[in-house]
C-alpha cells in the first residue's frame, strides 16, 4: 500500500474493514471501543479463512504437504513479530493464548521460583487486573511483597516515587507501557534503566502501546514484553511473550505436554529448547497466521504513520470532549503529558451513569465502554466508581469523533 500524504490515513484503510460499512441500529457504526478490541481488515479474515480452506493441518507433527506448508506460515509469524519489534532472534518469541498468558508465564516459570519472603514487586495504580492479580498469587506464595507506584498531579507515572520505592529487596518491576485507561505512556526506558540499575528485572504490558506505537525492545532493554493480537488487528486467541533468549532458556516449562520435550521417559523428560519449551500441546495455528497477516498489514502502513495520526486525532478528540457540560476526563492533558497521549479517555459526567450512556449512545450505532475497564486498582485510587471509555484506533475519523460528541451532548440531562 502506498500512503498518500495529502488525505488521512483513516480514509486510505476503511475500506478494508468491511465491518466499519455496517450499521447498529439502523445507524452507521462508530466503533469506538478499540481499548478493549480491535476490528479486523479483510486480509486478516480472508487468512483464517483460506487456512482452514486450503492446508488446514497440525503443525511440527506430520510429514507431509498441508502440514508443511502450515508450519512454514505458523512459524514466519514468528519471525515478524521478531521484526516488528526489533528481537535478536524468532527463539525470544513464545506464543501464548493473550498477553495474560504471557504474564503468567512469567510469573509462574520465572518468579514462582525466583522470589522469596521478603522480595519485592513493584506494579502502579495504573495497571490492567493481568497485571495485579498473577503477582498477588505470586506473592501468596513466596512471600514477597507488592509495592504500587501512584499518579502525579496530572495523573500519570509518578517516576519520583518510583525511584522512592526501589529498594535492594526489589527483584521485579512489571508495569504498562500505555495505559488502557489514563492514556498515558508512560517513561520506560527510564523506569527499565532505573529497575536494572537496582537489580531488578522487568516486565513491560505492551498491550495497548504495540497496535500504536513503534517498540524496540533492544532499545528498551526489557526482560520480558506481553502484548495480544486481537488489540492490532489480529484473531483473538493468540499473544506473545517476548524475553530475552538467555533468560528464557533458564526459565522452567510453564505446562506440560506435547511438542515442548525432545524425549519422554517414564520418570522424566528431556525439553526443547526456547521458544518450545514454553508452548505444549497443538496451538492456535489459524490464529496465529491470520495474526501474521495483521503485523504484515501494521507493518505496510508503518508504525511512524499510525502513530504520527493517531497523535492528531486524539488531540482532536480531547478538544471536543471539553464542550461537554460536567464532564471529568481522566488522565494527563495531552499538552502536559510528560511522554506523551494518545486517544484513550475514561471520563464520568455528573448525574449520568456510565452504563446508561453506552446503553443510549448503542442506540445511535455509537460504541464506546463503561465499568471499571479491569482497573479497578486505578478506579479505587482515583475514587471513582465505574466509568465510560472511548477509545480511537487509525481508522476512526473526526466525522465520527463529531457524531459521538452530539449524542454525547444529547445524553447529558439539560439543567
Amino acid at each position: 500500500m502506498t500512503i498518500n500524504k495529502e488525505i488521512t490515513l483513516a480514509q486510505q484503510v476503511r475500506r478494508d474493514f468491511p465491518i466499519l460499512q455496517e450499521k447498529v441500529n439502523g445507524k452507521p457504526l462508530v466503533y469506538l471501543d478499540n481499548a478493549e478490541t480491535s476490528q479486523k481488515p479483510l486480509v486478516v479474515v480472508n487468512a483464517l479463512r483460506n487456512y482452514y480452506l486450503e492446508y488446514n493441518s497440525n503443525v511440527h507433527r506430520g510429514v507431509h504437504t498441508l502440514s508443511d506448508r502450515a508450519t512454514e506460515a505458523y512459524e514466519g509469524v514468528r519471525d515478524k513479530i521478531a521484526k516488528l519489534i526489533n528481537a535478536t532472534s524468532q527463539q525470544e518469541i513464545v506464543y501464548t493464548r493473550n498477553a495474560t498468558e504471557a504474564i503468567n508465564l512469567v510469573a509462574h516459570s520465572w518468579a514462582m521460583n525466583n522470589l522469596r519472603d521478603g522480595d519485592e514487586i513493584i506494579l502502579s495504580v495504573m495497571e490492567h487486573d493481568s497485571n495485579i492479580i498473577p503477582w498477588q498469587l505470586t506473592a501468596q506464595q513466596t512471600g514477597a511483597v507488592l509495592k504500587f507506584v501512584e499518579l502525579t498531579p496530572e495523573e500519570e507515572f509518578d517516576l519520583e516515587h518510583f525511584k522512592s520505592l526501589i529498594s535492594e529487596r526489589t527483584k521485579l518491576v512489571s508495569v504498562v507501557h500505555l495505559s488502557n485507561t489514563l492514556g498515558c505512556i508512560n517513561p520506560v526506558q527510564e523506569i527499565i534503566a532505573i529497575a536494572h540499575e537496582a537489580g531488578a528485572k522487568i516486565l513491560i504490558d505492551a498491550c495497548q502501546s504495540l497496535p500504536h506505537i513503534p517498540i524496540d525492545v533492544q532499545k528498551l532493554d526489557c526482560d520480558w514484553l506481553a502484548a495480544s493480537a486481537h488489540k492490532m488487528c489480529g484473531p483473538t486467541g493468540i499473544g506473545f511473550l517476548y524475553g530475552k533468549l538467555d533468560l528464557l532458556r533458564k526459565m522452567p516449562p510453564f505446562l506440560g505436554g506435547g511438542k515442548m520435550n525432545i524425549s519422554v521417559r517414564r520418570n522424566d523428560a528431556t525439553y526443547a529448547d526456547v521458544p518450545d519449551k514454553f508452548e505444549a500441546g497443538t496451538p492456535a495455528v489459524a490464529d496465529t497466521i491470520a495474526f501474521g497477516a495483521a503485523i504484515d498489514y501494521l507493518t505496510e502502513l508503518g508504525m511512524d504513520n499510525i502513530y504520527a495520526e493517531e497523535l492528531q486525532i486524539s488531540q482532536y478528540l480531547f478538544e471536543q470532549l471539553q464542550q461537554i457540560p460536567k464532564i471529568r476526563t481522566y488522565g494527563p492533558k495531552p499538552e502536559v503529558a510528560r511522554n506523551g497521549r494518545l486517544g484513550i479517555s475514561i471520563f464520568t459526567i455528573e448525574d449520568v451513569d456510565p452504563h446508561n450512556l453506552c446503553a443510549i449512545l448503542d442506540r445511535s450505532g455509537i460504541v464506546i465502554n463503561s465499568g471499571f475497564h479491569a482497573t479497578e486498582v486505578l478506579h479505587q485510587y482515583l475514587g471513582i466508581t465505574f466509568t465510560a471509555r472511548v477509545s480511537l484506533y487509525f481508522y476512526n475519523t473526526r466525522s465520527e469523533i463529531d457524531t459521538f460528541i452530539t449524542a454525547l451532548k444529547q445524553a447529558v440531562p439539560k439543567p
